[in-house]
């Protein structure tokens, strides 16, 4: 899957080695996908560890989404963020087109509050998808800090009691730093709930109004923002910079699960690759200040190179970062 940079079954087949004809070892694909699940919550254990991520971190939640000729794939992802690493926990295969609902977000985020807990959370971060009143009233009863953009014409009501659309109440109030805030809740909420929310908002280089919600300090909680873009990098990672996930033909909600925890530790393995090669070094800046290569590409291009002229040392990399242990692997088998 890494050397032919797909994870098309067709094109992985053509990559084994050996005598078998490539049907043959098509056929074994695809006989690994309809009987192997490997599970996802123990994968966010094994990710954690493998790349000694030490919490509290920052947590995003996105969602992607492609169709496989009329069927669509429907992604809701949460992912770590770090300085170097951007890599999937957890996921939900929505059998559907079109964005999450409260029900799917917090099932997701109880999954991981049952492995990790609120405090391994600096911020959790999204984007302007992921508003609702049941949603907001989850993370703030599970003490989550969280800062997610908002829509400017989103209801407000503030501390005093009036009322107000977010755009024309932060428009004039502006701080030193060019920030405006102001305290309250969302319209929807009751008072008790949301109270201590606050709304913040900057005017962008290219003219629009960035407005967040936040239950923290609200220039943390903006400068903090500015890393929601990373889990789109991901997605990127996953797809045209990296393995193209959007080549698969899987729709089956199953499969997707497997092929998505297969496609982590490939990432896991890169960057294991990349830390290999450069160490506690920096990489390279070009003028514009922005990295050549990403710490992913980095690693990624390594890791290709190695399995195709020095795979002992690609094999080391991956013996260090998952050490064999007695009873190896745990799969869950169909049966």
């Amino acid at each position: 899957m890494v050397n032919a940079r797909t994870v098309n079954l067709s094109h992985i087949a053509a990559q084994f080695p050996g005598s078998a004809q490539v049907s043959s070892s098509y056929r074994r694909l695809q006989r690994f996908f309809q009987y192997v699940r490997l599970d996802e919550d123990w994968l966010a254990c094994a990710m954690i560890k493998l790349l000694n991520i030490h919490s509290p971190w920052l947590l995003c939640l996105d969602r992607t989404n492609w169709k496989i000729g009329r069927r669509d794939v429907n992604i809701l992802m949460l992912a770590v963020v770090t300085r170097r690493v951007r890599v999937p926990l957890m996921w939900t295969v929505l059998n559907k087109d079109g964005a999450s609902n409260t029900t799917e977000r917090i099932e997701l985020m109880r999954r991981y509050l049952a492995l990790f807990g609120a405090r391994s959370i600096t911020w959790f971060l999204a984007d302007r998808e992921f508003i609702g009143k049941g949603w907001i009233d989850f993370l703030l009863e599970n003490n989550i800090m969280f800062v997610i953009r908002v829509k400017e014409n989103t209801r407000v009501v503030l501390e005093d009691g009036r009322s107000y659309v977010l755009k024309n109440l932060l428009r004039k109030r502006r701080s030193a730093k060019g920030l405006q805030e102001r305290r309250g809740r969302f319209a929807t909420m009751a008072p008790s709930a949301g109270t201590s929310l606050r709304f913040a908002a900057k005017r962008l280089a290219d003219g629009q109004l960035l407005i967040v919600a936040t239950n923290g300090d609200p220039d943390k909680a903006r400068k903090a923002y500015k890393k929601r873009w990373q889990i789109e990098c991901l997605f990127g990672d996953s797809k045209t910079r990296g393995l193209n996930l959007e080549d698969t033909h899987l729709t089956q909600s199953e499969k997707l699960n497997t092929l998505l925890v297969v496609i982590a530790l490939a990432m896991a393995w890169a960057y294991a690759c990349a830390t290999t090669l450069k160490g506690h070094k920096g990489l390279k800046k070009a003028k514009h200040g922005y990295r050549i290569k990403s710490w992913f590409r980095t690693g990624f291009d390594q890791l290709r190179k190695w399995l195709l002229h020095q795979p002992k040392k690609a094999a080391d990399v991956w013996k260090r970062l998952w050490p064999i242990h007695k009873h190896g692997l745990q799969f869950k088998r169909v049966v």
